[in-house]
């Protein structure tokens, strides 16, 4: 039967920010550990996850690590430890891409736990997803890519593995919703450490995409000069939460494991209001932990940072014309229109907002466009609104030379001015933002010995607690019943909320006065209780188990596009019937051009360049081909070449010789013959050796 829990899944660069997601709304949290994380400076250590871990379950909200690099021979034990101490420290789930660790699972050399995959591990077909379905992945976030029909199709064939064994349910999918998009397909790109050594799958990815690049015709021919080409528009698919759970996705997942805590405060809040929207609205569907959120500010991704929206190819691929997927322009920032330059003075320029609504704050950061097409911005020391304009114009003193910003920055009268940091937004953030709560019924019970007081949950927990007292009449019975309720509703600093009148009854022989000392104690003493039995009923995540015999892999050559750094990987390949195994293309046998990248996004496409939109053209049809193209950045060229029956790109390019030798002084040394050959072991070609690194 298909999961009903929903979960909204935030990301944290820290436990105080992952703390702060819980508040603002999150299910469940995704952490980097102190090590293995897929991103390298997000590094936490075990006591500040076991920190998060406990402030999460006491809302029924999960912690999710990262262990999701692609590990050396020498690595494996340490990653194996670490597991064991993240375990101990009570993460619910590992999301992993190398598949040493699910060798390792299968050895019952880990702790009890779930074992996801993570978007490096590039599902993209039903065969795929039903792999790691069968090997014990019991979580597993799709590519970006999909389309919904793609995403029904994975869905459907995980539905029917599970038919086949109803002991075994089918692995919950996950969809990123939010936040910074990869051009590549994850785990499909090397650019950065084919040019710097800085490896995207282990974490150093140096974002060589959102690099400026000309774009070159096969006459060396200009087609775009020092455009963003790479660089996409984020990640926005409030438009399509309904449409994704139709589909199947049951957890909703925010990039950004990097991102401030304003920023993931502003986004969780905001896709919280928009899954609890879909809730009413779909009564089956349940979430997936428990309480309420209120904020002190209404929730705007467009408040945060982003390079401007795009839902990607969940509706399929759209013409350029209606929405291009590309941030070509700039990869920054550029903020929220708020009006446009009056004029320009010596030490200041004066600006009409677009909203009579609008305010202006010192320390505000603005930007606009300058005459050739590039972003400019300042920050804003003084903003004084002018007299007379009921608001509506201000005078703004930069923090930087007029002059220079007219002459050499391109700011004019009546250019657009945008605001990519509001300061008085930013103030609200930094303060405590949210409240999450949890329903509770109280029941106020005479007992001959005294008083008891039940506490139960929106989910149906219960504690009691039981206090001996004497019963003494109230002499005015409802300013007595009165002060009872007000005393037993105080849950103030607690999880917990009484969310109506109804939801405290009180049981006597007769209006009795009880003292408030009383009444907090018990209150007090019953929360207390609740909370260890929600503690005590919060159950762990069933970890997968893989089905028996090991079920094949749905290819028998693997290529460096598989990412196999590590021994126990090549083994774990090997043992699912895989003939041929290259190595990843971190140990530098990929020697000659192959593809760095390998993309859904077209630059031909958005450049209105391919032969599918000349279909149909009169005098344009037939002429334009999917010919390769050149990207230039400085001494770097890279081939685009075109692949039109699955409508992809390929950026094509080889590891720089300074790569090699930063490499050999490691030291590093490799296999260098496939198996069978007589030089590596069966499974193992091209693999590190013991101990290297």
């Amino acid at each position: 039967m298909p999961r009903r829990e929903l979960e909204l899944l935030a990301p944290a660069r820290n436990a105080d920010i992952g703390i702060e997601a819980v508040n603002h709304g999150a299910d469940a949290i995704y952490i980097g550990g102190p090590g293995f994380g897929a991103r390298d400076k997000a590094s936490n250590s075990v006591a500040d996850i076991e920190r998060l871990t406990r402030h999460a379950h006491r809302y029924g909200a999960r912690v999710f690590v990262t262990v999701n690099t692609i590990l050396r021979d020498d690595e494996v034990e340490p990653a194996r430890r670490l597991i064991h101490a993240l375990h101990g420290a009570g993460a619910d789930a590992l999301i992993v891409q190398d598949m040493a660790l699910l060798d390792l699972a299968a050895a019952g050399e880990l702790p009890p736990i779930q074992l996801h995959a993570s978007t490096q591990t590039d599902i993209r077909t039903p065969e795929k997803a039903r792999f790691l379905q069968d090997v014990g992945i019991r979580q597993m976030v799709l590519a970006r890519e999909l389309t919904l029909a793609q995403v029904r199709a994975i869905e459907a064939a995980l539905r029917g593995g599970a038919a086949e064994d109803p002991l075994r349910p089918p692995a919950v999918l996950e969809f990123f919703i939010h936040g910074a998009l990869c051009v590549a397909y994850s785990g499909q790109c090397y650019i950065s450490h084919a040019i710097n050594g800085r490896s995207a799958n282990r974490g150093g990815c140096s974002q060589e995409c959102r690099q400026p690049y000309t774009v070159l015709d096969g006459a060396n021919r200009i087609v775009a000069h020092e455009k963003h080409v790479l660089s996409l528009k984020d990640n926005n698919q409030s438009a399509n939460l309904e449409a994704l759970v139709d589909a199947g996705i049951r957890a909703f997942k925010i990039e950004g494991r990097y991102k401030d805590m304003a920023t993931v405060k502003n986004v969780t809040a905001h896709y919280r209001q928009l899954v609890d929207a879909l809730l009413e609205r779909r009564p089956e569907f349940t979430p997936s932990s428990d309480g309420r959120c209120r904020y002190t500010f209404q929730p705007d991704p467009d408040r945060a940072f982003h390079r401007g929206a795009t839902d990607y190819f969940v509706n399929g691929r759209r013409p350029p014309e209606l929405g291009d997927i590309g941030a070509f322009d700039t990869p920054k920032h550029v903020g929220t229109p708020v009006g446009h330059v009056l004029r320009l003075g010596a030490d200041h320029f004066d600006l009409e907002v677009s909203a009579p609504a609008t305010s202006l704050h010192n320390g505000d950061a603005l930007t606009w466009t300058d005459l050739q097409g590039g972003l400019q911005g300042v920050p804003v020391n003084v903003a004084t609104p002018l007299p007379g304009s009921g608001g509506r114009a201000w005078r703004l003193q930069p923090n930087a030379p007029m002059e220079t910003l007219a002459r050499e920055h391109g700011l004019r009268k009546g250019c657009e001015i945008a605001r990519n940091r509001d300061m008085a937004w930013e103030r609200v953030l930094e303060k405590k933002s949210a409240d999450r709560t949890i329903g509770v019924k109280l029941r106020l019970i005479e007992t001959r010995r005294g008083w008891r007081l039940e506490a139960t949950d929106e989910h149906g927990r219960r504690a009691g607690i039981e206090a001996a007292a004497q019963h003494e009449p109230a002499r005015e019975p409802a300013r007595a019943e009165a002060a009872a309720r007000e005393h037993l509703a105080r849950l103030g600093g607690t999880l917990f909320e009484v969310r109506s009148p109804a939801d405290i009854e009180i049981h006597w022989r007769e209006p009795r006065f009880v003292p408030p000392s009383a009444l907090n104690a018990l209150r007090r003493a019953a929360v207390q209780a609740l909370e260890e039995a929600r503690a005590a009923a919060f159950e762990p995540l069933a970890p997968g188990t893989p089905v028996a015999p090991p079920v094949p892999y749905p290819e028998d050559t693997l290529t460096y596009l598989a990412n196999v750094y590590n021994r126990r990987a090549a083994a774990f390949y090997a043992r699912h019937g895989v003939k041929i195994i290259d190595a990843a293309y971190e140990s530098h046998e990929a020697l000659g051009d192959v593809s760095l990248m390998i993309t859904k996004h077209c630059v031909r496409w958005s450049l209105s360049l391919c032969p599918k939109q000349a279909k149909g053209v009169t005098g344009v049809q037939g002429t334009v081909r999917a010919d390769p193209l050149t990207l230039v950045q400085g001494q770097e060229r890279f081939m685009l070449r075109f692949d039109c029956k699955p409508c992809e790109m390929h950026v094509v390019g080889r590891i720089k010789k300074s790569v090699l030798k930063q490499a050999a002084a490691a030291p590093l040394a490799f296999f260098r013959k496939r198996p069978g050959s007589g030089s590596a072991p069966a499974g193992a070609a091209g693999l590190p050796t013991p101990g290297t690194r």
